[in-house]
């Protein structure tokens, strides 16, 4: 499955984040990602986040890269919302040209499987490159999610 090549306008996501690496996330002991989007959704802060934008999917932003997909990352759990409070955590989508992969069926699995689509096209083309800025899953119901990876202009 090819992804799609989409230009996102930037905005704003608020909610709760954590630091972490991948390595870390593969050992139970140092994986913090579950733990993120437990707490996200048993505190149900879809509801509490303030601004939010009526229509927001939840996201999972990826951001403040240390270097490139080894290194150390900060995810955001959230919705977008108008503007940044002091509440919560809040980061940018940046604007710019993004690649658009497509995951469906059951969490967490459905998102798992679209990460590994991510990793195998980059591997296959490493003539794109990624942009390290920030990359976002969009989580359009329970059964379906999109992953943005932001690329370098063609």
């Amino acid at each position: 499955m090819n992804p799609k090549r989409l230009e996102v306008s930037g905005f704003t996501v608020a909610g709760i984040a954590v630091r972490t690496k991948n390595s870390d996330e593969f050992n139970p002991t140092t994986a913090r990602i579950a733990r993120l989007w437990g707490q996200f959704f048993t505190e149900n802060l879809i509801d509490k986040i303030p601004d939010r934008l009526a229509d927001s999917p939840v996201y999972g932003v990826y951001s403040e890269f240390e270097n490139d997909a080894n290194g150390l990352y900060d995810l955001t759990a959230g919705v977008s919302v108008r503007q940044a409070g002091d509440d919560f955590t809040h980061v940018a989508i940046e604007p710019g040209s993004y690649l658009v992969f497509e995951g469906a069926g059951p969490m967490p699995g459905a998102v798992i499987q679209a990460w590994g689509h991510v990793w195998t096209y980059f591997e296959q083309n490493p003539q794109i490159k990624r942009s390290y800025q920030s990359d976002f899953e969009s989580y359009l119901g329970p059964s379906e999610v999109h992953v943005y990876i932001g690329v370098a202009a063609e």
